[in-house]
């Protein structure tokens, strides 16, 4: 992937060859506000008054036209894997019908252009080559003294787009900013109509939102202005939990928020797992994540009892995929309901102990080993290897000998059914 320079570099690069062309050009929007803040900007965006079909021929990069009928392409430098710029011309878009997106755009200037946008601090422009910023909105003011407001009527940007509810919450949350009064009320008021947003764009801010060390003041803003209610049902009575560290991932973070730490008793119908498994459907997460997700929310207790479990059960555990972030799940849920987290320091220490011996060793039997011992092929074979492997996990044998004399030597392990 190309460092920082590269590609400020690239777009800076592309600003200059428009010019040269007789075009405007300047950086926008996201950029701005994080190079103003003093952060890296992850990518960059020029806008310009050349048309899609204009720019695609002035510049000599391949172009990706992700969304000419809307005034945007994307080009690629021509030697710089990863190193993209999205383009736009400079528009004002056309009526709104379904909370989403505009039915058109015309072209227009800067100032119209920045007037369409959601968020003052998001409004801005810059000329890279001077570093003038280039303000119609009053979004550096805003930017110093870390206000979010809506450009215009928040409840018309918000009619316009209701996805920008969420982003409301995230960018706040993100910047450290206050969000506006006026704006604040209309993201309250208008909270259960992001349910006009389609799945995959709530999930995608969510991801956002929830993989950000800012995560745990956005899940509290969602909760305050009713947009957790729409997006998260489960959680929205629930008080904020202490998120888990800057590094995990967007399963775990979606598993803490979708629990109530005050009802994580072991549930025999597994309420709490089709509950999650409810919502990722709801939110058409890919099976991987929903797999994950529900299989934290379903084991959220399962280790509270650890130095009590048998030996294989806990090993078992140990073992799975997911035992950091189903470690990380039940130190949030004790620090929130007032326990304490031996229990988690246990199982860390055995982690790295390993005091019975490896933890995952490769099983000693397999399906053919029982068809070669005389055994006739069936369902039972699933649960004599079960119980064969719970004996390894507990050092009760230790080889292939052992496990095939134990079968022989216990009925409930499959001794009897021969063929």
């Amino acid at each position: 992937m190309p460092d920082a320079n590269a590609r400020r570099d690239f777009a800076r690069e592309i600003v200059v060859k428009l010019r040269a062309a007789g075009f405007q050009a300047l950086w926008a929007g996201g950029c701005v506000r994080d190079l103003l803040l003093g952060l890296e900007p992850a990518d960059y965006d020029v806008a310009t008054d050349a048309t899609p079909e204009q720019a695609m021929t002035v510049l000599p990069y391949r172009a990706l036209a992700i969304g000419a009928a809307f005034g945007v392409v994307k080009v690629r430098h021509p030697r710089q894997r990863g190193n993209e710029v999205e383009i736009a011309t400079f528009r004002s878009d056309l009526a709104y019908v379904d909370g989403r997106r505009p039915v058109g755009v015309v072209y227009s200037s800067p100032r119209q252009d920045a007037e369409r946008r959601d968020f003052t601090v998001n409004g801005l422009f810059m000329d890279p080559i001077t570093y003038e910023v280039v303000d119609y909105v009053g979004g550096r003011a805003d930017l110093e003294v870390r206000v979010l407001r809506a450009i215009g009527d928040p409840a018309a940007r918000f009619e316009e787009d209701k996805l920008r509810l969420l982003r409301a919450a995230r960018f706040a949350a993100r910047f450290d900013m206050t969000i506006e009064p006026a704006t604040w009320a209309a993201v309250r008021a208008m909270a259960p109509e992001i349910r006009a947003v389609s799945p995959e764009r709530i999930a995608q801010e969510l991801r956002r939102m929830l993989t950000h060390p800012s995560r745990a003041r956005a899940a509290g803003l969602m909760r305050e202005c009713g947009l957790l209610a729409a997006v998260v049902p489960s959680a929205a009575g629930t008080s904020a939990l202490e998120f888990p560290p800057p590094d995990a991932g967007f399963e775990l973070a979606l598993a803490v928020l979708s629990i109530d730490p005050a009802a994580t008793v072991d549930d025999p119908d597994d309420a709490g797992a089709r509950v999650a498994d409810k919502l990722c459907r709801e939110l058409r997460l890919s099976n991987a994540e929903r797999e994950r997700v529900v299989w934290l929310v379903r084991r959220r207790g399962a280790l509270r009892d650890a130095r009590n479990l048998r030996v294989s059960a806990l090993k078992r555990l140990l073992a799975s995929p997911g035992i950091d972030d189903l470690l990380e799940l039940h130190r949030v849920v004790a620090l929130a309901t007032g326990g304490d987290v031996a229990h988690v320091d246990f199982c860390r220490r055995y982690l790295r102990d390993q005091p019975a011996g490896p933890i995952d060793p490769p099983p000693l039997l397999t399906g053919d080993d029982l068809i070669r011992h005389g055994l006739k092929p069936g369902a039972a074979f699933a649960a004599i290897l079960d119980r064969v492997r719970d004996a390894q996990l507990e050092s009760r044998v230790h080889d292939k000998a052992e496990a095939l004399a134990l079968i022989d030597r216990e009925p409930a392990a499959g001794g009897p059914d021969r063929s």
